[in-house]
């Protein structure tokens, strides 16, 4: 199926997501859209599956003009998209979820039906089992239940955005496997990334977008200086490793175990001190998590006891934790961090520690406009935060720490951050290790944890496999420790 975009526009008020974009298509390609995070490639891929509407412009569908506006409206025209995060209920099963997902009701014949999926499945190798529960599956699984979904609706231009964002790298090869299959299949593959590794190893074709606008389009071999360049203008510069300050120990766990995720964490034994940074390494679900949130208070021990700068944390909740300096930051931008519906502003006033009995909008204003230009947050005080793209709710997130913590436990917070955004992130989160500030992260990126981290711990079904330090490692070492071979 051919798709053409021309002059297309976006406009939030005074901001331009899309500044005239044209852009072609072609059966059986795989296509990249590159670009920063904000460059308006997520809102592009919205109006072109008919999830938000377009000011202005045109969509052309073999060759005749196409005037979907919604979704279902998409699907029936063929183009269909698989979002950052997977559209599920997630109590409910991987069959009732896939059910939940076609048209024209249920199937006259289940038993056959199911049978299709589970051979379509295995197809592609996906380990999906119809009746597991979408809560127990993983980012990656979850995402391979949406990708099936969509074929079933006879999708022929399917649109991935950020699909490797926050999956394991096994999970990332079984994709990139499906997504060649598709092509060959004479389908039309939009891949929309930030990640130059990604666009290298899949697509024919690329279009770099910059702040709304196409800066340039390349075909295979693609020149890696010449795309970022068209990317950000000039190279992003790596982050410094923070400078070591060891001190006294901030969180000691000892014999701690936890549900939670697909494995809970088990007796775990480890100490942290201040002015380190530790990478958390392992596959999805394996522990890290639940680490975490154990750590920051959010979930109670099932045994063992923590203890923060030598007081035993037992029956503390969340706030004693926070007291005692600990900051917590979830990957799950809009399930746990941020709240839809409410504006940037609406979130600096639900910070306001002074307890009054009227909102101080004036301050809150005051605060969101500060922190907007501070972090690079492209959008106003007033833009909802579900609003805003990815990268920009992560930098928000971000702006919301606190100005002196003790332990910083950050769960993938460069998740679905362009390389440039990444390294101002760690430039930025340095500054808290010269205070000496403890920042402990999780990260599917093993790059990224050799990168900034002093210390790597891998998690393997639930347990501390490896403690080591990261000038001592290497990727394919951690790699054969996340596969639980020590």
């Amino acid at each position: 199926m051919r798709i053409e975009l021309r002059d297309i526009h976006k406009h939030y008020g005074p901001v331009k997501a899309n500044n005239g974009i044209n852009l072609k298509v072609t059966p059986g390609q795989i296509h990249g859209i590159l670009g920063e995070n904000g460059a308006g490639k997520s809102t592009l891929m919205k109006i072109l599956a008919g999830f938000t509407a377009k000011t202005s412009g045109a969509i052309l569908v073999n060759g005749a003009v196409a005037d979907h506006r919604n979704p279902a409206q998409a699907a029936k025209l063929g183009i269909g998209m698989l979002y950052q995060d997977p559209l599920d209920f997630a109590r409910l099963s991987v069959w009732d979820n896939f059910l939940l997902g076609q048209s024209g009701g249920l199937p006259r014949r289940p038993r056959a039906f199911r049978s299709s999926f589970q051979k379509r499945a295995d197809t592609f190798g996906f380990s999906l089992q119809p009746d597991t529960l979408v809560n127990t599956l993983t980012v990656g699984e979850r995402q391979q239940l949406e990708l099936l979904r969509l074929l079933a609706l006879g999708i022929q231009v399917l649109i991935l955005d950020e699909p490797t964002t926050g999956i394991s790298s096994t999970q990332k090869e079984i994709l990139f496997q499906a997504i060649r299959k598709l092509a060959t299949e004479g389908r039309s593959i939009i891949l929309v990334s930030h990640k130059l590794e990604d666009v290298e190893a899949l697509c024919h074709r690329v279009t770099v977008l910059r702040q709304g606008q196409v800066t340039g389009e390349m075909a295979q071999p693609f020149n890696t200086k010449h795309l970022l360049e068209m990317m950000f203008g000039v190279p992003p510069v790596a982050p410094p490793r923070c400078v070591r300050q060891t001190g006294e120990a901030v969180l000691v766990m000892k014999g701690v175990s936890g549900s939670g995720g697909r494995t809970g964490l088990k007796h775990c034994d480890v100490v942290i001190r201040q002015g380190e940074v530790v990478g958390l390494a392992g596959l999805e679900g394996s522990g890290q998590g639940v680490f975490l949130r154990l750590a920051s208070g959010l979930q109670p021990t099932s045994q063992g006891a923590i203890h923060l700068f030598g007081r035993e944390m037992l029956h503390e909740d969340y706030h004693g934790f926070k007291r005692q300096g600990v900051t917590f930051l979830p990957a799950s931008r809009l399930e746990e961090g941020l709240i839809c519906g409410l504006s940037i502003a609406e979130h600096f006033a639900l910070q306001d520690e002074q307890k009054r009995f009227k909102v101080r909008w004036r301050e809150a204003l005051r605060r969101a406009n500060e922190q907007i230009e501070n972090f690079r947050i492209k959008g106003l005080p007033d833009s909802q935060v579900d609003a805003l793209s990815g990268g920009n709710q992560q930098r928000l997130l971000l702006s919301f720490l606190p100005a002196n913590p003790s332990l910083l436990l950050l769960e993938n917070p460069t998740r679905g951050l362009d390389v440039e955004s990444v390294n101002w992130v760690w430039h930025h989160l340095s500054r808290y290790c010269s205070k000496k500030a403890s920042i402990v992260f999780s990260s599917s990126e093993l790059d990224e944890i050799l990168m900034v981290a002093h210390r790597v711990l891998v998690f393997f079904n639930g347990r501390i496999i490896a403690d080591v330090e990261t000038t001592q490692t290497t990727v394919q070492q951690l790699g054969r420790a996340i596969a639980g071979k020590v």
